[in-house]
């Protein structure tokens, strides 16, 4: 029986999540809610012309009212949920509530452990719960769990992502992909690795490194938060290094360790003439404008470098993703890359390849297939394999 899926959060990720489902989970009904009525009206305008799919609905939700989401759920099999990482856990007991599986983009650690809490209630009541269903945390660890499968014996895997504008504008050679608080969060908190078999709290902003990516050329990595949540707990004990870091043009990084370093992200208020100022709230405010003038197409770029043992031999292994925008569609290669990637678990918890409960992410579907699913896009993943 074809089930009814429904993308809470019609903007730019969850217009590209559902796309992907009318193109590759047969849904019977899609249920498109926002806050806003004329932006789910939007995006189903949008998704009329290009698939030609006409069982949509349109919606207007207060995802934090749980009686208006809760009767939008009603009928509903998969949730996507495509909001601020803070609303998650309180969408999902909802969700839990009225019998709706459920997958969500992340972005907070702390706040995808407290819906994996719900745990029991979730598998009592038959559904699935999926966070952090998006890039990074997302696609980018189900790289790393691939790349731990194909060795005997895995001994490191480390991770790069970054979404940038083709045509950068110095000096900070980068533009608004997604919320401004968001990014200075990734900036600003601290990143969790496993080295040496052990969990460590890293400092952002730090252990910067060189990478040449083919296509765009040099350049920079550096430790942010987010971008693994709970993967390297999973994975302790199948791996000794697990490491993730944010790619950018060179540059980038030393410039948000001077907005860092000088308070510009402080929550704590400070006196500005009469008037009490956050310090955050206020760069975000300069900042997100500023940043979101630049107008560009964007590129993608996800690097995961495994070593380990393989047939008795030391080797190498690199999967490289290098995504455009789609002309064809419009959607961006951050709209795809995280859109697609959620869809795709949506897709195999209404095929019932996910057991009931709430699930990390990791966890949830083999690296493997993901992989196979991402390529059923028409995404490229080049792979070379090397002896060490």
């Amino acid at each position: 029986m074809a089930k009814c899926f429904a993308v809470l959060g019609s903007g730019m990720q969850g217009t590209a999540a559902a796309y992907d489902v009318i193109k590759f989970s047969s849904p019977g009904r899609l249920k498109l809610g926002d806050y806003q009525l004329s932006q789910a009206q939007k995006a189903e305008a949008r998704l009329r012309e290009l698939t030609g799919f006409s069982n949509l609905e349109s919606c207007q939700v207060d995802a934090l009212n749980p009686a208006s989401l809760a009767a939008f759920l009603q009928g509903v099999d998969v949730l996507l949920a495509c909001l601020p990482w803070w609303m998650y856990t309180e969408v999902a007991k909802v969700a839990i509530e009225t019998g709706t599986s459920m997958v969500d983009l992340g972005g907070n650690t702390d706040t995808t452990q407290a819906t994996l809490d719900l745990h029991e209630q979730a598998k009592a009541a038959g559904v699935t719960i999926v966070p952090d269903t998006g890039l990074a945390p997302g696609l980018v660890n189900n790289i790393g769990v691939a790349l731990i499968d194909e060795f005997d014996e895995a001994e490191s895997v480390n991770l790069y992502c970054g979404v940038l504008p083709m045509n950068p504008i110095p000096p900070l050679n980068y533009m608004m992909t997604f919320h401004v608080d968001g990014l200075v969060g990734e900036y600003d908190l601290s990143g969790i690795i496993l080295r040496d078999g052990k969990i460590h709290y890293v400092k952002t902003l730090g252990e910067l490194e060189e990478i040449q990516v083919e296509g765009v050329g040099q350049m920079e990595a550096f430790v942010t938060s987010g971008g693994v949540s709970t993967a390297p707990f999973s994975l302790q004990g199948r791996v000794k290094n697990y490491e993730y870091k944010t790619v950018r043009y060179p540059g980038h990084c030393a410039i948000m360790q001077v907005f860092r370093d000088y308070g510009f992200w402080s929550t704590e208020p400070v006196t500005v003439g009469e008037s009490a100022v956050v310090p955050r709230e206020f760069f975000c405010k300069v900042f997100g404008d500023s940043l979101g003038k630049i107008k560009d197409r964007d590129l993608c770029i996800v690097r995961g470098v495994g070593v380990g043992i393989k047939g008795g031999k030391r080797r190498r292994i690199q999967l490289d993703i290098l995504d455009h925008q789609d002309p064809a569609t419009g959607f961006t290669s951050m709209e795809r890359m995280t859109g697609f990637s959620m869809a795709i678990y949506a897709g195999e918890i209404a095929a019932g390849r996910c057991e009931a409960g709430c699930l990390r992410y990791e966890l949830a579907v083999p690296g493997a297939r993901m992989l196979d699913e991402i390529r059923k896009r028409g995404i490229e993943i080049k792979r070379s394999e090397s002896e060490v």
